[in-house]
């Protein structure tokens, strides 16, 4: 789990593919997540996802990039520690406190299409679980729902976010949520 993993080895800082930024720049560029069909406002130019699907993932060397200038050890950041939460109210409570949760909840072919408004099942076939970041809440229209960050490009759904029904365990949202909290500053740097 990537959130033990955090708290036990330590994770690098890392950033957009072919940057200089952080120790550790993701490996592959930008994809397209969306299913053939998609009829979203998708800039183009990107290839989709699962071109990559197929593709040897690169071996993890634990070194930072040389244009980085810091020693891998010396960049780690670890958590201090790393707890579910259950319930519409807590989860509330742990944003307002600790910022963003990460979540799952149930993708429906429909999803892919979404633009804005508050996300209700219309039509289509389960897809799969996806995993998420909850930011915040709201009403919309007398309608409760969670502000959702999503991976998907910023061109997708709401400038890449979306929101989705809250208090009802829509779409198993509030079903896992994880959440954790780093070690102090002058601590994170190599312990």
């Amino acid at each position: 789990m990537p959130w033990i993993y955090w708290q036990e080895d330590g994770l690098v800082s890392g950033g957009n593919y072919n940057s200089s930024q952080g120790c550790k720049p993701f490996s592959f560029p930008t994809c397209e997540h969306h299913e053939p069909g998609y009829t979203g406002n998708s800039t183009g130019g990107k290839k989709p996802c699962i071109d990559y699907e197929y593709v040897e993932t690169p071996e993890c060397l634990k070194a930072c990039d040389d244009s980085y200038g810091v020693v891998y050890e010396d960049d780690k950041w670890y958590g201090q520690k790393v707890y579910e939460i259950t319930g519409e109210e807590q989860i509330k409570a742990e944003l307002f406190q600790n910022g963003p949760v990460e979540a799952v909840f149930y993708v429906y072919a429909d999803f892919f299409n979404y633009k804005s408004g508050v996300y209700k099942y219309v039509e289509g076939d389960f897809v799969y679980g996806h995993a998420i970041k909850i930011i915040g809440w709201g009403v919309e229209d007398g309608v409760k729902n969670w502000l959702v960050a999503n991976s998907w490009n910023t061109d997708w759904g709401d400038k890449g976010f979306f929101k989705i029904l809250s208090g009802e365990n829509y779409a198993g949202i509030e079903s896992i949520i994880i959440a954790g909290e780093p070690l102090p500053t002058d601590k994170n740097m190599k312990i």
